[in-house]
């Protein structure tokens, strides 16, 4: 079933705003709150991740219906790609190197800020070339 893409924007313009908070804190708590946060959307799905839950509880109901859909595989690998950077930061804040905890986490808003601002999804973008080239390979 495909979701609202309001959803994932929504979701990634909270992730912006916990990103650029642990970014500039470089508190292992925050940025463990997003790693949690993007694990339960890359098991789940978005719709099961904390923000997902808080659009559709919260967000959803206050706007009109949604004019445009996407598949939730795309938007699921993101999750995914964001919890290895997420991961890495953490890595980097909590053990070191701390420039790896910048740098992972800068690029994890990067591309979070990406799609909140401009609706452009890096992982999916990467979900749809891998997709792509897996079915020329086969």
């Amino acid at each position: 079933m495909d979701i609202d893409v309001r959803g994932p924007r929504f979701g990634a313009a909270v992730t912006t705003v916990v990103l650029a908070a642990a970014l500039v804190t470089q508190s292992v708590w925050i940025l463990g709150w997003q790693t949690l946060a993007f694990a339960l959307g890359a098991a789940g799905g978005v719709t099961r991740s904390p923000y997902g839950r808080v659009f559709r509880t919260a967000v959803r109901p206050r706007l009109g219906p949604p004019t445009e859909f996407e598949a939730p595989e795309p938007p699921r690998f993101a999750q995914t790609v964001g919890l290895v950077f997420a991961g890495l930061g953490l890595v980097g804040f909590a053990l070191g190197p701390q420039w790896l905890g910048l740098a992972a986490t800068g690029a994890a808003l990067a591309a979070a800020f990406l799609n909140a601002a401009f609706g452009y999804c890096l992982g999916c973008e990467m979900f749809l070339l891998l997709k792509r080239a897996t079915v020329r390979v086969e």
